[in-house]
């Protein structure tokens, strides 16, 4: 047993699962002398339930993998080199995956036992932006042990705006009839480039109007929810009440008819007090009649 092997078991169990795990392998490395592993192993932390959902999408559906990489790597070039037509291009492309993904991963949870809502698929979304922008998180998400959802930047990393600044000075050039035509190239070359980031810019800028307005769909959709879910639950607590209502009159009759039930015990016991005094008291007095005919017929 390794950490490897048992972090890799470990983050494909469900989260509610996860403790009890992690304990027992923490276990057998100390029973095995192993201090040092079972100290790493007990270190590990139970995921949060959307880096579960996140491990569960890498888990199973590893084909996903590898595409959802190679289209960060795409995005992450356009940037750098200020390509806006390609920029919007992969961009429409970006919320489609994103959310086909996070649909896959809410249903592959839902296939697991354990359905989760809008606010996770959310978090798992988030955590797709930021594989795609950032090569680090794209590794952490592809090895399937996340802890916690991953957030992704404001945007890409920006092109260095100081790029042509920052190029040593040309060397000064003798006076010919060519020095116009370069200059004229140069500032063509700086307009070009100008032009590129605006583009730039304005993707960026349409991609995150798109997922603001998602994300306000998605937390409409949400009071919406809970508003029924208010309405629902105002109808089974009126319903409930109505129950109770019931309830407490049955068990005041109940009551009422024990109370009665138990006065009439106590009546009947009563009686069978007196009754059995009396029978007591009648057998005293045959028993004397008895004696005294005895007598009698013995004078």
């Amino acid at each position: 047993m390794d950490l490897d092997a048992v972090a890799d078991e470990l983050y494909g169990l469900r989260p509610e699962e996860f403790v009890a795990a992690r304990d027992r392998h923490a276990l057998d490395a100390r029973k095995a002398g192993d201090q040092s592993l079972a100290k790493e192993v007990r270190a590990l932390r139970r995921p949060s339930l959307a880096a579960w959902v996140s491990n569960l999408l890498v888990r199973r559906q590893p084909e996903e993998v590898q595409p959802l990489l190679g289209l960060g790597e795409q995005l992450r070039r356009a940037h750098r080199e200020l390509d806006g037509t390609r920029l919007r291009e992969l961009a429409r492309r970006q919320n489609e995956v994103i959310g086909a993904l996070g649909r896959q991963a809410r249903k592959l949870a839902a296939q697991a036992g354990h359905p989760v809502g809008e606010g996770v698929q959310r978090e798992v979304e988030e955590t797709l932006h930021a594989v795609l922008a950032d090569p680090q998180a794209a590794r952490e998400w592809a090895a399937g042990r996340l802890v916690k959802p991953l957030t992704s930047m404001a945007g890409f990393p920006a092109a260095d705006d100081a790029l042509l600044d920052s190029r040593p000075a040309p060397a000064a050039e003798p006076r010919t009839p060519a020095r116009g035509k370069l200059r004229k190239e140069d500032a063509e070359r700086r307009r070009r480039l100008t032009e590129a980031r605006e583009k730039a810019r304005e993707a960026e800028r349409e991609l995150r109007a798109r997922e603001a307005e998602r994300e306000l769909r998605a937390r409409e959709e949400e009071a919406d929810a809970a508003a029924r879910a208010v309405d629902e639950a105002a109808a089974r607590s009126a319903e409930a009440d109505e129950r109770a209502g019931e309830l407490r009159e049955r068990l005041r009759h109940a009551e009422e008819e024990q109370r009665q039930a138990r006065a009439g015990a106590q009546e009947a016991r009563e009686r069978a007090r007196q009754a059995d005094r009396a029978a007591r008291e009648a057998r005293r007095r045959a028993g004397t009649a008895a004696a005294q005919v005895e007598r009698l017929a013995a004078g």
